[in-house]
């Protein structure tokens, strides 16, 4: 992911402001090259790996040719992602998509390996690493000749593959509510119902529908375990974890920081959950808590409906980002032009939400899938802080300096959520449903860490031992999701539901150990938005500055100039805990 950036200036008139998008020129390639097939560009990584290194000049020229030669394979693969996602039931986007991975990317990983080790062998290669941003990038590079084998090509081939199945089993699922069928995402909003037994009917129906397709989706992760294990094997590692933390290029913890992450969440966090859920089945007046009593307002209020589409989602939008930051609200109004936003819920979508960055055009594209709730709005907030982040860095010399990595991402994202809470009103002008879902908000960033954890210790103990059953596979979920959850909720009757609910966390299918990442981020947010009680503009400042580094400093240092702190210790954990605990209790509600 190395490209170029040079550009040609293109004005947008936007509705109150006008907005500079600095579209990407190309200067190694065609301007009217699209790609066909390896063969329309292969020529061009030649040219590269033919090419005589002398200087420190010449590396650097080296190094943004394939930038701007791996920007435009990322746009089209992008592109490819993006039209598969939005419908999983089109057979010619779904074979766009496979074509590129079984055409394109089998020829290019090889390519690639041997441009990085040109890289290496430079004979200036030591200067150029003087430079903080080329330092990380050449350690990347180490880290990915080192994880690289020939007879891996296939395996991953192959995975990529099997990734997708994922979505297209679980964009499938339907269940009828009310004599209508709906997506799982939208039925879930039930659960916010203030009749009992409606909510116990809707979740009976979500969980049986998962339940049909437990089968098939145990023998969709079997598989990818034991294709991820192999990966890790050949490479020489001795399991996929080990393999995971040096391709994810995890230079600033280790798995034992993520083994003291989980035990600081269980001693300052699930005692908070077990808080909660007492008050929750106290105030519910209910004898027995159980799953589907967790969405229903405690107070016995109806739910928070804070837009009714999708349009009016981005025109409310829009509104807080005006307030918070013009800018901010300039960059949505772009994405929303440009026909770069999938907001809605609808059958044959694939599940969950992502900020896809396009390097050549210069706006991301947001999708997700909205069904008017609380969730689906700091959906939205979340999504546009990546968005944000790729808007921010895209002018940076290099692809590689802008592709972050997800602990850095998601302390944009996540800041973003909390960073635009003064501005709700433009959903909730009454007051008291303001402070409710602020109040909502706040619980959700402490509850979520709990969670977290579990996927995250789950992931450790599926692949140190890759050659389980399923029925260790349950058995260890259901131990490891006991041991960060409440002991007040009773799951009798759903015995199997619960030992199936990681199957509905897509990251376990497609992006393995990318997970953590969350809890890491939001810790970082929680000292974003500390810092915003005392000082909003410059805590914003601060933010901002952040995102602008793109990955040309280390973590820590991108945490240092947003002001907040890269530390998921017991007593940083503690304190942040204490400090929104207080911040929830301020609000009357």
């Amino acid at each position: 992911m190395l490209l170029n950036l040079l550009y040609v200036t293109i004005k947008i008139a936007l509705i109150t402001t006008t907005m500079i998008i600095q579209k990407y020129k190309r200067t190694f390639l065609p301007s009217d090259f699209k790609l066909t097939d390896w063969s329309s560009v292969q020529p061009f990584y030649d040219q590269l790996l033919a090419r005589d290194i002398h200087s420190v000049e010449q590396l650097k020229a080296l190094l943004t040719d394939w930038s701007e030669l791996e920007g435009m394979l990322e746009e089209d693969a992008g592109w490819r992602y993006i039209h598969a996602s939005r419908d999983t039931t089109d057979p010619k986007a779904k074979e766009n998509y496979e074509y590129y991975v079984t055409a394109i990317l089998p020829h290019l990983e090889p390519v690639t390996n041997e441009l990085q080790k040109k890289v290496l062998a430079a004979k200036d290669l030591s200067s150029l690493r003087q430079e903080s941003a080329f330092d990380i990038l050449v350690k990347k590079i180490e880290n990915n000749i080192r994880c690289y084998r020939e007879e891996n090509i296939t395996i991953q081939t192959d995975i990529q593959l099997n990734k997708q199945k994922f979505a297209i089993i679980s964009s499938a699922m339907t269940v009828e509510i009310a004599g209508k069928e709906t997506t799982l995402q939208q039925a879930a909003t039930h659960l916010e119902d203030l009749d009992r037994s409606f909510r116990k009917e809707v979740y009976d129906k979500i969980q049986q529908r998962r339940m049909q397709d437990k089968d098939k989706l145990n023998e969709l992760y079997s598989t990818l375990i034991r294709q991820r294990h192999q990966l890790a094997l050949n490479a020489g590692f001795e399991n996929f974890r080990e393999y995971a933390f040096v391709a994810m290029h995890r230079f600033d913890y280790t798995p034992q920081d993520c083994f003291t992450f989980h035990e600081a969440v269980r001693e300052a966090i699930v005692p908070l959950l077990n808080e909660l859920a007492a008050d929750r089945k106290k105030t519910l007046g209910l004898a027995q808590l159980q799953p589907f009593d967790h969405a229903v307002d405690r107070a016995g209020r109806a739910p928070l409906r804070p837009f009714a589409d999708a349009a009016e989602l981005i025109a409310k939008a829009i509104k807080v980002f005006e307030s918070l930051d013009p800018c901010v609200a300039s960059c949505l109004r772009t994405m929303q032009q440009m026909g770069h936003l999938d907001l809605d819920s609808r059958k044959g979508k694939a599940p969950g939400g992502y900020n896809y960055p396009l390097d050549e055009t210069a706006v991301p594209f947001i999708f997700m899938n909205a069904t008017a709730t609380l969730q689906d709005m700091l959906t939205l907030f979340h999504e546009v802080g990546h968005a944000v982040h790729s808007f921010e860095t895209h002018i940076l010399p290099l692809n590689a300096f802008k592709h972050c990595p997800s602990e850095i991402a998601e302390l944009a994202s996540m800041s973003m959520e909390l960073l635009t809470m003064p501005y709700w009103s433009v959903f909730f002008p009454n007051q008291e449903d303001l402070h409710r879902a602020q109040k909502e908000h706040l619980m959700h960033v402490m509850s979520c860490l709990p969670w977290i954890a579990a996927i995250d210790a789950f992931q450790h103990w599926v692949y140190t031992h890759p050659y389980h059953t399923v029925e260790e596979r349950a058995q260890n979920w259901d131990r490891i999701f006991s041991s960060f959850s409440d002991t007040i909720t009773d799951w009798t009757g759903y015995e199997e539901a619960k030992a199936h609910l990681w199957q509905k966390q897509l990251h376990l299918f497609e992006v393995p150990f990318y997970y953590i990442e969350y809890a890491i981020a939001q810790l970082g947010a929680i000292g974003v938005w500390k810092n915003a009680q005392a000082n909003p503009k410059q805590a914003l400042a601060d933010y901002l500055n952040a995102l602008k580094l793109g990955y040309t400093r280390s973590i820590a240092k991108v945490y240092q100039t947003a002001a907040t702190r890269f530390d998921f210790s017991r007593e940083h954990i503690h304190s942040l805990a204490q400090f929104v605990r207080k911040a929830w209790n301020d609000l009357t509600v």
